[in-house]
């Protein structure tokens, strides 16, 4: 057998690797982003709802599939709770107030609290039901959440679903960029596009005179890994505690600031529209 490339639709072999799966006949999902990180802690999931809010704002419709089972977030922030619903036609997905379409693990459980305790292959399962089995309908940008790291889920969503774009998010640290380069290798050995790296808790803005503190260090590190793969950085995004209270409070929609508009920009005219069925 030859060396896999990673490509099922030119492959010529027989073997058991998955291949892109279709979604629910009621799903008409135009373009897809997974915001991936090479390790936890770095904001993804506000990323994630941020990215979302700002491409909703610009009038496309959105939705939200959270594939981090054992870590979901997203739906606190968002405000939403309670058990999703389904039919002989499929899982119908939460809507935000906003109408964003909303998919998580957080919303089949009695409480958001109770744990998860299951074996990867059970879990990256369960993300692919979320894009086989929701009826999502018309959709213009779907993000995908992906949990951190290179492991089961992110490699069932690359394999699983025919993603358009990959952001991946990450922080200052210069030891943050070793882990930076992980997740763009991931995605280049996929054959998906790195759309970018947004710099998450780039600094803080003094309350008193508006300097610039750079908490963590300067993105120096960060920004070599992007020059090196030839990436843009979308957004440098401040430590604002109006989005940890608006995160904590499900008000992410209703949060006025703009630090990750450059990024939807590119997302919206860089990504062609090919749509998923």
């Amino acid at each position: 057998m030859s060396e896999c490339n990673h490509n099922c639709n030119e492959c010529t072999e027989k073997c058991d690797a998955p291949v892109t799966e279709k979604t629910n006949s009621l799903s008409r999902i135009k373009r897809v982003v997974a915001v991936v990180s090479g390790k936890g802690g770095v904001g993804k999931s506000a990323v994630t709802a941020l990215l979302t809010t700002g491409m909703s704002k610009k009038g496309h419709t959105c939705a939200v599939l959270d594939a981090d089972i054992t870590g979901a977030s997203v739906p606190k922030m968002f405000g939403v709770s309670g058990n999703v619903t389904g039919d002989e036609l499929g899982i119908y997905p939460a809507e935000t107030p906003a109408g964003t379409r909303l998919i998580s693990s957080n919303l089949l459980l009695e409480h958001d609290t109770d744990p998860i305790v299951w074996r990867g292959p059970i879990i990256a399962g369960m993300v692919k039901q979320f894009w086989t089995d929701v009826v999502w309908g018309d959709v213009d940008y779907m993000f995908i959440d992906c949990p951190p790291g290179t492991g089961d889920v992110p490699l069932t969503v690359f394999q699983s679903v025919k993603v358009d774009g990959i952001v991946v998010v990450a922080t200052p640290q210069e030891l943050v960029s070793m882990i930076v380069e992980k997740a763009v290798n991931m995605a280049n050995m996929m054959k998906i596009p790195v759309l970018g790296l947004v710099v998450n808790m780039s600094y803080v803005a003094c309350p008193h005179c508006g300097e610039r503190i750079d908490m963590f260090g300067t993105s120096t590190a960060i920004s070599a890994v992007a020059q090196k793969f030839g990436i843009p950085i979308l957004a440098e995004i401040p430590y604002d505690k109006k989005i940890v209270q608006a995160a904590d409070g499900g008000k992410i929609e209703s949060l006025d600031v703009h630090y990750v508009d450059s990024a939807v920009d590119i997302i919206e005219s860089g990504l062609p529209v090919t749509e998923s069925h």
